[in-house]
C-alpha cells in the first residue's frame, strides 16, 4: 500500500471498537492512524491497532503531553506522537526512541522551535483559523522538505487549497470518526478522503 500523509484522528473512540474502525481504514488505503490519550483505555486501543495492523499501517498517539506518555505509546507499540503543542521535551525524547515526531503549529516561532527540536514534521493546528493563505506565507520560510499537515477543519472539499499553500498531507478528525459512528461509515468517509488525496497529488 502507497504511503499517504492521511491521518485518521480517532478522538474518543473505545477498545472494542477499534479493530473494526481501524481494519475500514486500511481497507480504503489510509496508513496513519492516531488514537488520542484523551480517548477512553488509549495505550490499550494503541495496542491492539499496532499489534493487528502494525506491518501494513503507522499507529500512533495524539494529545501527547509529557515524555511518560512518550514512553507509554512506545511500550505499547505506537510509532508516531503527535502533540497539540510545540514542547522541546516531548519531541526531543520522541526523536531519541526513534519514533515520528508531529508537534502542533501555530506561529513561525512554533515551527523553528519544533523544527530545532527534530520534529519529524509539522501539525498545523487548527488550520482552519490559520488558512492557506497564513500556511503559505510561512511555507516560504521553512525547510521546503518539512512535511506539513493540515489539522483542524481539513476535509476532502478543501485539500486542494492546503496543497496548493504547501501542505504534504491531512490529519482527519470528526470528518472520519466521532463516538458512535460505524466502520462502514468511518471506511466511506476514509475512501472519500484518499480519493480526493490521491487525485490531487496524482494531478
Amino acid at each position: 500500500m502507497p504511503h499517504r500523509h492521511l491521518i485518521a484522528i480517532l478522538r474518543g473512540i473505545t477498545p472494542p471498537e477499534t479493530l473494526d474502525v481501524c481494519h475500514a481504514l486500511v481497507a480504503a488505503g489510509i496508513t496513519m492512524i492516531e488514537v488520542p490519550l484523551n480517548s477512553p483505555d488509549a495505550l490499550t486501543s494503541i495496542a491492539l491497532a499496532a499489534e493487528a495492523l502494525g506491518d501494513d499501517v503507522m499507529v500512533g498517539a495524539g494529545t501527547v503531553l509529557n515524555k511518560k506518555q512518550v514512553w507509554a505509546v512506545a511500550d505499547a507499540g505506537g510509532t508516531f506522537i503527535v502533540s497539540p503543542d510545540t514542547n522541546r521535551s516531548v519531541i526531543e525524547e520522541t526523536v531519541r526512541i526513534q519514533l515520528g515526531s508531529y508537534p502542533g503549529v501555530f506561529t513561525p516561532s512554533d515551527a523553528f522551535k519544533a523544527i530545532k527540536a527534530g520534529a519529524t514534521g509539522l501539525k498545523f493546528f487548527p488550520a482552519e483559523v490559520l488558512g492557506p493563505r497564513g500556511i503559505k506565507a510561512m511555507k516560504a520560510v521553512l525547510p521546503p522538505e518539512l512535511p506539513l499537515y493540515a489539522v483542524g477543519g481539513a476535509k476532502p472539499d478543501n485539500f486542494g487549497e492546503y496543497f496548493a499553500a504547501g501542505c504534504s498531507g491531512f490529519g482527519l478528525g470528526t470528518f472520519l470518526y466521532k463516538p458512535g459512528s460505524t466502520p462502514a461509515e468511518v471506511g466511506q468517509r476514509a475512501a472519500q478522503a484518499v480519493a480526493a488525496y490521491d487525485g490531487r497529488t496524482t494531478a
